[in-house]
């Protein structure tokens, strides 16, 4: 649910012509936050959700956490529409403005698949970075408890933390967000996926549409 406000108010800004329909299991993240790890069985519901909005005659579909963005990999293949990972572009937009780059989380899974994305897009780059990750649980748990004051407080503490050593400063998951609309002081730049996959969703359907 976390997720849900930052992207609506994205393509509000961005891309305004587009209607949303929205698929959810909430059930997902509890499950994630649980286990730690991505199992077959969630990668199964996480097919279901992706084939029930293909179902609904969607031009392509968007996922909004970026613990799942390893399994979009698995996934897309099987559908005719894109379908894009929470995070990618932003993750190769950070690789393309630094070697140093800082990586906070609220969720305890999607720091370390973040990290491992960031190294895996950069071997491909054949750029060579360094990643410092930050897993703030008591930021999500905040957040679920409607605290959201102290959400924002303990990410703004991070993101001091690591401006002064980082080129760039990523934020995992779209549920963080709105922590950037009250920090300053900060000259870091810092990336956030919303802005980022609205553009990335809606020009992969514009190049689609281009080749039909």
């Amino acid at each position: 649910m976390n997720s849900v406000q930052p992207i609506l108010e994205a393509f509000e800004v961005y891309e305004p012509q587009v209607r949303l329909i929205n698929f959810m299991d909430e059930s997902l993240i509890v499950e994630l936050n649980e286990t730690g790890i991505v199992t077959k069985d969630m990668k199964r519901r996480l097919l279901n959700l992706v084939e029930k909005a293909v179902q609904s005659d969607v031009d392509g579909v968007l996922l909004t956490c970026s613990s799942f963005t390893p399994a979009v990999e698995e996934i897309s293949h099987l559908f005719d529409v894109p379908v894009l990972s929470a995070d990618l572009s932003m993750l190769e937009r950070a690789i393309e403005i630094g070697h140093r780059i800082g990586v906070i989380a609220t969720v305890e899974a999607a720091g370390p698949t973040t990290t491992k994305l960031l190294e895996k897009i950069s071997c491909e780059k054949r750029k060579e970075i360094s990643v410092k990750t930050e897993v703030i649980p008591q930021a999500f748990q905040a957040l679920q408890n409607r605290n959201t004051a102290k959400h924002d407080e303990l990410i703004h503490e991070k993101v001091k933390e690591l401006s002064g050593d980082c080129d760039v400063i990523l934020f995992a998951q779209f549920s963080m967000a709105r922590a950037l609309k009250s920090i300053d002081g900060v000259t870091t730049p810092i990336l956030t996926s919303p802005q980022i996959s609205v553009k990335a969703i809606v020009n992969e359907i514009s190049k689609r549409e281009i080749v039909l």
